[in-house]
């Protein structure tokens, strides 16, 4: 039976995994799978009690099996779905409890082990913005020190051995977390700060001193080996550099934790906090990492300003470093071997200042008053005469590494007390044959150095030794003075500081338990102003006039109106959409019976378009959801009517349809371009279609997109006063039609700035066929830049090299160069070929009947239409220019796009093209008109676009194989476009008129027609010789 039981209540929490890791129906069902398990280990928040409608036993959940599950499952299947609905109905608190309980919870083991698997699940998923929330939280509230306690706290059950091995990897997933933060964010600059790599190691790093703090009484072997494992992880970080930094980004342990060491060390009476250090540096797994944790130390110790200055203060200075290294790393003798090689690798491996020098000599001797450690001043001096005494050190070393042996020998014999070792010094073969290499030295400095220490070493040995030429200033004659000047006296016996020499604050201890505290505000003082003197007595007070009228309501009231639920009744209310079925079921409803209640289906169009863009987004990249819904609400945002005039209906759908090109381009694209051939829509929902095309590939190519009018105003010329800018209200009250038609219209200004920028291009070779601009740029003098300016090219380029050895990102982002020619390009023109021949055939079937009855495919709102047609070829600009860097572009894109642009430009595409509305006189074919002549068949606007689509294509195959496969293999089709822009500037310049031309639109479609002859001319040039055939 027990066995029965056990299975029963196992079955439970497999069952509640299970429905977390699958689509949840509703909002009330999440917050019951939600609350069974914190229930049942005693974690769950008061307020959430009520929605524990179906609770399991205490003992179906077992932490340390089950927690890693469902925290998995919560990271990977519920949060990218219904984390904003979680936010938004103010129960996103029941997920953090998995990950990271509160204050209130955090006696509690379970909270504890859950904090303590939340490092492994989180680092072990696919990142996530709320991924990094939730660890930047669990960072506060469980650092390092409380997983210590956890793992930790008992020390009793035989479990160290598992304990460790847990520790171990939850020291790699601490130090691992800001590399993996700091990847995921990329440029983005929203990265939390205590996830910063600097401020997350600093505050490690008061943590790691707090918990050798707190050991000092329990120094067990396999507590010291812990922590020992975790300094040696934090050496492997750069957590202990090798000099100090004043960058933020840098940390340092010595540097964040020195000043509280001291204090701690001044009031360690048993001496069990130094013990500890010294315990923890014995034991640290690799000599290489013991030289890195000494070699921060040593440089972050107190630098010694004046390192030659004999005053007592400055040996108060020396003598306190000295004493901080002598209670850190314990007397110096040689029976510690393996710190004693170390230190000899450290101090005379790098180069250290002369103050350091007296430094190590005042440790060695014991740092103590009247003392002497004689065995630690044997030590050093051995390890001082095998460096000061090589012939290679005295040829080869430079005059500061001179000066830093000679300063360590003199001051290390000068503290030995009697008898003194100098005169077995004087008397050493070594020693009497690195003098003579002394004083044959070239350098007088270096000579002068061996000179002095023999002079020193013999008069301490009782003998008498002058060189003479010790007056004067050159040639390190003074700092030999200063050097026997300073050895008259010991740092070691140096009285103490009435004042430290430097401030040493002591922060504030942390928190054991890790748990943010709250924290006084400071609030400003309250100045009252005296009354002062008043020199205007003209100007009196009057009581105003008690209004009759209300009070305004304040917006907090309005609000509170609005949630009023008495105010409400019989409205039904529609919960927002977690799954892209269901935002596709509120757009287009497929189920029951349509209409009924309008004001229940304008709030579901609402609630749908304001979540539709931001909830397709967080779908990308997860499985195949997207990609399974995403025709369906191609279909219902482009069949979407304004019916019920809705706040930013526009700019919501028009931002939906791009994410969905953006997002789920192989589906999304192929869909649009096919309903924009059905005649079936408006002009305004054919544009929408275009934007989305457009705006779509250019975020997939990662080029600027302009933001939406009404949700970011865009910034335009048009739109800018010559003074001062009007209040928001007013600027929208006094905009134009025009200037509001030309801010809606995202694909005309892309296409205007990429048509200028390809048109700049040919203005320097152009200019230099010009007489007239040659002479002016010769007698032009121009001032040399005395500064080069640094492209962006640098940057990108190292942008790109960073991204290739961090390795691709997951998912993997699509990107617009390996879908342009399959899924967007190639589909839109031949879907546009299969288009144009299929209403030619309709317009032929119907030509022999009565006016009446012709069909006429070029009607208002068409796609032959000339506005529709024009926007048709700015969009097809747009992705021409986006895929330049497609393998498909000069062989397929570039031809195909310049043929249709041709055939657009110069061919009707309908029997009622160019007919006038007025009398309904056909226009002339001729593709110009003069004055007393029959009107253009061409607009202008379909002129333009054809034009700027030329020129782009010419200037990307210019730029990509200087022309030449278009001028060798389609030599006809591009004689063709250069023969077509030259008869349209032709008869611009001869006075033509062009139906729909004048103003801003006559200046744009002359500039195309310049720019296609300037292209062809200059592509023409550079391919003549092999066009024999045709040119």
């Amino acid at each position: 039976m027990s066995a029965e039981c056990h299975n029963a209540t196992t079955a439970q929490i497999q069952e509640v995994i299970s429905r977390l890791q699958s689509p949840i129906p509703d909002l009330p069902t999440l917050l019951a799978l939600l609350t069974a398990p914190l229930a049942s280990i005693g974690l769950l928040p008061p307020r959430f009690t009520g929605y524990n409608t179906s609770p399991i036993s205490h003992e179906a959940l077992q932490v340390p099996r089950h927690a890693p599950l469902l925290q998995r499952a919560l990271l990977e299947n519920v949060l990218p779905t219904w984390e904003a609905v979680l936010i938004q109905e103010h129960a996103y608190e029941l997920i953090e409890q998995y990950f990271c309980p509160d204050a209130i919870s955090f006696a509690s083991p379970s909270a504890r082990q859950l904090a303590l698997y939340a490092y492994s699940t989180i680092l072990s998923t696919a990142m996530q913005d709320y991924s990094l929330r939730l660890l930047a939280k669990l960072v506060k509230g469980y650092p390092i020190d409380v997983l210590y306690g956890i793992l930790f706290s008992q020390s009793s059950d035989g479990s160290l051995g598992r304990h460790s091995i847990t520790w171990e990897d939850c020291v790699r997933d601490v130090v691992a977390i800001p590399a993996k933060a700091a990847n995921f964010s990329g440029e983005r600059r929203d990265l939390p700060a205590v996830l910063e790599h600097g401020p997350y190691f600093t505050d490690v790093s008061k943590r790691v001193e707090q918990l050798i703090f707190r050991i000092r009484n329990e120094r067990s072997q396999e507590r010291i080996s812990s922590i020992a494992y975790l300094l040696a992880k934090l050496v492997n970080v750069g957590v202990f550099p090798a000099c100090p930094s004043a960058l933020p980004g840098q940390p340092s342990f010595f540097q964040a934790t020195l000043p509280v060491v001291r204090s701690r060390l001044l009031r360690d009476d048993d001496s069990n906090y130094s013990a500890t250090w010294r315990a923890l540096l014995a034991s640290l797994p690799s000599s290489l990492t013991l030289r890195s944790i000494l070699t921060s130390l040593f440089r972050h110790l107190t630098p010694i300003q004046s390192a030659l200055d004999a005053s007592p203060r400055t040996r108060a200075l020396v003598r306190r470093e000295a004493a901080l290294l002598q209670s850190l790393l314990g007397p110096l003798n040689e029976s510690q071997s393996e710190l004693v090689d170390c230190l000899s690798a450290v101090i005379f491996g790098r180069n250290w200042e002369e103050g350091h020098a007296r430094i190590f000599a005042c440790w060695a001797a014991g740092a103590q008053k009247g003392q002497r450690n004689r065995e630690g001043l044997d030590v050093l001096l051995s390890r001082v005469m095998d460096i000061w005494s090589d012939a290679d050190h005295v040829r080869h070393s430079l005059l500061s590494q001179h000066k830093y042996v000679t300063l360590s020998l003199l001051i290390t014999v000068s503290s030995f007390s009697a008898p003194s070792p100098a005169h077995e010094l004087a008397l050493s073969p070594p020693f009497v044959q690195s003098i003579s290499v002394y004083i044959s030295h070239l350098d007088p400095s270096v000579r002068r150095c061996g000179m002095l220490v023999a002079e020193e070493i013999a008069r301490a040995a009782g003998k008498s030794l002058d060189f003479g030429e010790w007056e004067g200033d050159d040639q390190g004659k003074v700092w030999c003075r200063q050097v026997r000047e300073l050895i008259k006296a010991c740092d070691v016996d140096a009285e103490e500081p009435a004042e430290e020499p430097e401030e040493t604050h002591v922060d504030e201890p942390l928190p054991e338990h890790g748990v943010p505290q709250p924290v006084a505000q400071n609030k400003p003082p309250i100045e009252i102003a005296t009354p002062g003197y008043d020199s205007d007595d003209s100007l009196t007070g009057y009581a105003s006039p008690v209004s009759s009228r209300s009070a305004s309501p304040t917006p907090s009231e309005l609000e509170e109106i609005e949630r009023d639920p008495t105010l409400r009744v019989g409205v039904k209310k529609v919960p927002r959409p977690v799954y892209l079925a269901q935002l596709g079921e509120l757009i287009r409803p497929t189920s029951g019976v349509q209409g009924g209640d309008e004001q229940l289906t304008a709030t579901k169009i609402e609630v749908a378009l304001e979540v539709a863009e931001e909830l397709i987004r967080r779908k990308s990249g997860y499985g195949s959801e997207l990609e399974e819904n995403a025709v369906n609400l191609v279909y219902g945002l482009i069949a979407l009517q304004d019916n019920y005039d809705l706040d930013g209906f526009d700019q919501k759908r028009q931002a939906a349809l791009n994410a969905l090109v953006a997002c789920c381009p192989r589906k999304a694209a192929p869909s649009i371009i096919e309903e924009f051939f059905r005649n079936q829509y408006s002009t305004d929902q054919r544009f929408v279609m275009l934007n989305a095309l457009a705006l779509g590939a250019r975020e997939l190519a990662n080029l600027p997109v302009p933001e939406l009018p009404g949700r970011t105003s865009l910034p335009s010329e048009k739109i800018a006063f010559p003074s001062k800018r009007l209040p928001p209200s007013q600027h929208k009250r006094y905009l134009t039609i025009g200037d509001q038609v030309r801010t809606n219209d995202p694909v005309g200004l892309l296409l205007e700035g990429v048509t200028q920028h390809a048109l700049d291009k040919s203005k320097e070779p152009t200019a230099d066929k010009v007489p007239e601009l040659v002479r002016e740029r010769n007698l032009r003098v121009r001032a040399s830049s005395k500064i080069t300016d640094v492209t962006t090219d640098a940057s990108s380029n190292r942008a790109a090299l960073m991204r290739q050895l961090v390795g691709p990102q997951h998912p993997k982002r699509t990107t617009f160069t390996e879908v342009a020619a399959e899924f967007f390009i190639c589909p839109f023109i031949n879907r546009f070929w299969l288009f144009l021949r299929d209403e030619q055939a309709r317009e032929e079937r119907t030509a022999r009947q009565p006016v009446l009855h012709q069909y006429r495919g070029a009607g208002t709102g068409l796609v032959l239409s000339a506005l529709v047609l024009g926007r048709f070829l700015e969009t097809l600009a747009v992705l021409v220019h986006a895929a330049r860097n497609a393998r498909e572009w000069l062989a397929i894109i570039a031809p195909d796009s310049l043929e249709l642009a041709l055939t657009l430009g110069t061919r009707p595409l309908s029997r009622g093209e160019g007919t006038d509305e007025k009398d309904g006189e056909p226009g002339d074919k001729s593709g110009a008109t003069g004055p007393g002549q029959s009107k253009q068949s061409k607009e202008a606007a379909l002129l333009t676009a054809a034009l700027e689509l030329a020129v782009i294509v010419l200037d990307g195959c210019l730029d990509l194989d200087g022309g030449r496969s278009l001028g060798l293999e389609h030599t006809s089709l591009l004689l063709g476009t250069g023969e077509w822009a030259g008869k349209v500037f032709a008869a611009l310049e001869d006075g033509a008129k062009v139906l729909g031309g004048g103003g801003t639109q006559e200046v744009r479609l002359r500039r195309a027609a310049a720019g296609v002859i300037l292209k062809v001319d200059e592509l023409s040039m550079r391919w003549r010789r092999s066009m024999v055939d045709l040119v």
